[in-house]
């Protein structure tokens, strides 16, 4: 694959498998780029230059949505790129934290809650798209898209952090409960969890702080097991025993 890219590249993010063998890449130099892999050779396709400065996150929708690619800047905005079939790709772009955005992370696609329903009720609803930012200002706000206006507009703004907050992930758990975990600069990491439509709760992941910065969180497919990296060039695994309470399930070797 040959570097386009004009800086450093901060995050990849496959697209699902129905969209074909797909890489989207985020840049320092403010750009996504779109790469499709066909007879082992990779090509750039696509190419989303709409922001103003790095482009610090990408991340693709569940592939109920379509082909949208999330896109978090420097910039202090968010971006939404579809990609269709035919025709030109269409965006959405949208002030999220005036300090800076430093990562997005997509709600799964069904209504949590749908895989305990009991039988003869609707499973897999899917709900409105809905996203988490993580910012400067060290907030994390999430977004819900309003088809009337065609953006997104902001459902709440969570603070619990000191300083910026550098990483944010949503579980793509559709049980009982809704989980997003932050990651900032303040050495800690926060589990927010929601219950139907109640307020957010938080609770830090560790009652003392990580030795250094955090710097990404990441959710096991089956969203139980939380990958957490920082500073100390150290990766934990952490899970959620049935008192509520998180504790390590051990670190990545080398």
């Amino acid at each position: 694959m040959a570097c386009r890219h004009d800086g450093p590249v901060w995050q990849v993010s496959w697209a699902h498998p129905k969209f074909g063998v797909i890489l989207a890449s985020a840049s320092y130099d403010g750009k996504a780029l779109i790469w499709r892999e066909e007879n082992g050779q990779w090509s750039n396709i696509a190419q989303h230059s709409v922001h103003t400065g790095s482009i610090n996150s990408v991340q693709w929708a569940p592939q109920e949505y379509g082909a949208l690619l999330l896109c978090a800047s420097s910039d202090g905005k968010v971006s939404v790129v579809e990609y269709k079939d035919e025709g030109k790709p269409e965006h959405v772009i949208f002030p999220a934290h005036s300090m800076g955005v430093n990562s997005a992370s997509w709600a799964p696609s069904s209504v949590t809650g749908s895989l305990v329903q009991s039988q003869g009720q609707a499973a897999n609803q899917e709900q409105p798209r809905r996203i988490v930012t993580g910012g400067c200002d060290n907030k994390v706000n999430i977004w819900k898209y309003d088809s009337e206006s065609k953006t997104y507009v902001k459902e709440t703004s969570l603070e619990g952090h000191t300083d910026w907050v550098r990483d944010v992930a949503w579980s793509p758990s559709v049980l009982s409960k809704s989980y997003i975990a932050s990651a900032s600069q303040d050495k800690t990491v926060i589990i927010w969890t929601q219950e139907g439509n109640e307020p957010w709760k938080k609770k830090l992941l560790k009652s003392d702080k990580f030795p250094d910065v955090v710097w990404r969180v990441s959710w096991s497919l089956s969203g139980n097991v939380l990958a957490v990296s920082g500073g100390d060039n150290k990766v934990t695994l952490w899970k959620e025993n049935l008192d509520g309470e998180w504790e390590s399930a051990g670190v990545v070797e080398e």
